[in-house]
């Protein structure tokens, strides 16, 4: 027995990770290379003049902290856990659905007000870390920060997840946690200043309500699906059965 997880929740989380694997590291890896470059884009090419954040109090109190870059940049592996547990084709496809309108709206966003947060040229500026930031990530398209509404929709997404295995209580905090702690780095790194992070965080939640009120993925996360369908009915009648089903 897994120290950490029960054996049935192991064994669920296991089956739904190797479900359409060869969709899900493929889909997630293409959709942000593809987010990414729209950003960039709109980054370089802005079609409005650019409006610089105010900050508030705690953006000038806290300092610059190297080390959060990595649980900022760990963001990328965090937004794979939601769909990569996606425990079918139809649930599946609806989540990347409802992801895109949430990527494409912020980036509809940075199209009609451009925003960038204040140059930080405070104490740790000459340090490897921040040059690495600065090589990967440019402090514009602000607001909302599309790094914490992706962080909030997929940790309301992987709670719910969470929920429908009977994931013990300690790995549901933990998550939460992660989560939290990617949308405080943004504030650390000095890529956002906190209106973007409360922005961000409201778009995350506002677009995640919406996916669980009127999304078909939803029904992915009910406890009786559990065992609906393991992987050696993936053949074509299994399939249909399967869709017919739903």
């Amino acid at each position: 027995m897994n120290p950490t997880l029960p054996t049935g929740v192991l064994s669920e989380v296991l089956r739904r990770s190797r479900r359409l694997f060869w969709l899900k590291l493929p889909g997630i890896s293409v959709f942000i290379w593809l987010f990414f470059e729209a950003y960039f884009f709109l980054l370089r090419n802005p079609a409005q003049p650019v409006l610089v954040m105010p900050q508030l109090a705690i953006d000038r109190w806290l300092p610059f902290q190297p080390s959060a870059l990595w649980p900022y940049l760990s963001l990328w592996l965090y937004v794979g856990f939601a769909p990569g547990l996606m425990g079918g084709l139809r649930a599946l496809l609806s989540y990347g659905i409802w992801v895109f309108a949430l990527c494409l709206g912020g980036l509809a966003c940075f199209y009609l007000l451009p925003t960038a947060v204040p140059v930080y040229t405070g104490p740790g500026t000459d340090s490897a870390l921040y040059a690495v930031l600065r090589g990967l990530d440019a402090a514009g398209n602000a607001c909302p920060s599309m790094h914490v509404a992706a962080a909030c929709y997929s940790g309301v997404w992987l709670e719910r997840i969470w929920c429908s295995v009977g994931a013990p209580r300690a790995l549901r905090l933990a998550t939460a946690a992660w989560g939290l702690v990617i949308v405080y780095s943004t504030l650390a790194v000095k890529q956002h200043v906190l209106l973007d992070v409360l922005a961000g965080g409201l778009w995350g939640v506002g677009w995640a309500w919406a996916a669980m009120r009127w999304s078909s993925a939803r029904w992915d996360t009910e406890p009786r699906q559990a065992a609906a369908l393991s992987d050696r009915r993936l053949g074509p009648g299994g399939f249909v059965a399967w869709m017919s089903s739903r």
